[in-house]
Formats: C-alpha cells, sequence, structure tokens
C-alpha cells in the first residue's frame, strides 16, 4: 500500500476511501482485480459510508420518537388489520414527495407511533428530512413562540421538512388559539405541497369535535384527509403491562437462581 496515498485520503476526510484501499491492500484476490473494478470498489465504500452518515444525522434531526423503528420489523398479525401490501406500496416514500399525506388512527398501544416512526425513518434512509412532533407539545411551543417573538422562525421550521409527523393528535379538544395556530402549520404546508402524517386515537370521524371553530375544523380537515392514505390499527395495546413485566422478572429471577 501506498502510505502517502493513504495519508491523503486521510487528510481529504476519506476515511471509507482509505480503508478500503488497506483492506484491498491485505487481500491477494483484491490485488488480482482489474485497476478499474478496484477503484470502483473503493470509490463505492466512501459512497455508503457517506450515505449512511446522512442518513443517521437526518434520523438525529428527526427526532423520531422511536428512532429504531421500520418498516420492515412491522407485526403484520392478522389481528391489527395492518396489511403489508398496503405499506410496501408506501414504503417508496413517493406520496411524501407528491405531497399526500398519512393517516393512522387506532387505540391506545395499538403501534401507531411505531409506524409513524418507522415512515419517518424510511423517509430519512431515502434522503428525505423529516421532523416529528407531538401535538401537545407542539401546540405549546407555537404558543410559547408567539409570546417571545420566535413564532416565524418556529413556523418556518415547521415548513421547511420534506415530512412533518405530527403524533397524539386530539388527545384534548383544542380552544381558538391552538386551533389557529394548528391551522397555520397544515395550511402553510398544504400550499407548498408538503406532506403530513398524524396518528390519533380519535376517528377522522371524530376529528371535527377536536376543533373549537368548526370553520376552521372543515379547513384543517380538507387540507388533511382528501388526499390522505389511511391505516387504522386494530387488536390489543402492545405495551407490556404491569404483570407481564412481574412475569417476565419472575422468569429471570428463577433462570439465575437456576
Amino acid at each position: 500500500m501506498n502510505y502517502q496515498t493513504a495519508e491523503q485520503l486521510t487528510a481529504m476526510k476519506l476515511n471509507a476511501m482509505r480503508l478500503e484501499y488497506a483492506r484491498q491492500d491485505e487481500l491477494p484476490a483484491s490485488q488480482a482485480l482489474p485497476f478499474d473494478d478496484r477503484l470502483g470498489m473503493i470509490v463505492t465504500a466512501q459512497f455508503n459510508a457517506r450515505n449512511k452518515a446522512k442518513t443517521n444525522r437526518l434520523i438525529r434531526l428527526a427526532h423520531l420518537r422511536e428512532p429504531t423503528a421500520c418498516l420492515e420489523n412491522l407485526d403484520y398479525e392478522p389481528i391489527r388489520k395492518l396489511k403489508k401490501a398496503d405499506v410496501a406500496r408506501l414504503s417508496d416514500c413517493q406520496w411524501v414527495t407528491s405531497g399526500n399525506n398519512l393517516i393512522i388512527t387506532g387505540a391506545t398501544g395499538v403501534g401507531k407511533t411505531y409506524l409513524l416512526s418507522a415512515f419517518g425513518r424510511e423517509a430519512c434512509t431515502r434522503g428525505l428530512t423529516v421532523r416529528c412532533y407531538r401535538v401537545p407539545r407542539l401546540l405549546t411551543d407555537l404558543n410559547i413562540a408567539r409570546g417571545d417573538g420566535s413564532y416565524n422562525k418556529l413556523m418556518q421550521d415547521l415548513v421547511k421538512p420534506n415530512l412533518l409527523l405530527l403524533d397524539d393528535f386530539g388527545m384534548k379538544q383544542l380552544d381558538l388559539g391552538m386551533t389557529q395556530d394548528f391551522l397555520e402549520v397544515i395550511e402553510e404546508r398544504y400550499h407548498r405541497h408538503k406532506s403530513v402524517a398524524i396518528s390519533a386515537q380519535l376517528p377522522v370521524k371524530n376529528w371535527v369535535s377536536v376543533f373549537k371553530d368548526q370553520t376552521i375544523a372543515d379547513a384543517v380537515l380538507d387540507r388533511i384527509v382528501r388526499n390522505a392514505y389511511r391505516f387504522d390499527l386494530k387488536g390489543p395495546s402492545r405495551r407490556p403491562t404491569i404483570e407481564h413485566m412481574l412475569a417476565d422478572a419472575g422468569d429471570d429471577n428463577k433462570a439465575a437462581s437456576e
């Protein structure tokens, strides 16, 4: 291996290329390959490393509630009413680049946040920018921003990502100020053809009850629901109960004592 070349690669922060160069130098089979093939492998190593770093950065900036969630690990038990074909149809994230929306509904604990995060992570792996918020926290931040003069900046941050994830919508009725703030977010993204993905316990038909003002409710729902794909998850809660945790702890203690 030419150590000057290796040092130059390090100086240019092309560490993956340097590592692949060193790996090939240690393998006689690699040295027998044509120059173009070896160069291609070295460049590919750097390309893949940069893509991985970019994806990790996008996932970190997205603030996903479940950052390790992924579509490949979804549970398709029949009781959940989650169809693999429906997920696969959206896995290329064309719905995001086309400015469509996603709605995930279901009772507490059925996996809405996981599915929402999984779609967010998939978007990140495809180079799309994502931001995740719990709706109660988002509305609190918007209210604070109105008071401290940072409202416009926060609104820009909410409009900028390719995909905005809104978790726990409809946990309580929104007052008029919250309703107006929520409309502002949806309106700005709608006119920029930016996608929104929302999870909620309430079925869509009951969403109008969340808003204090009927006119604003109609405007918000029209912009979200009209072009949205939907998943309505069923089944029992997937969160561990106290009984399950105690049972697992008992099994662990029993195994340790044997």
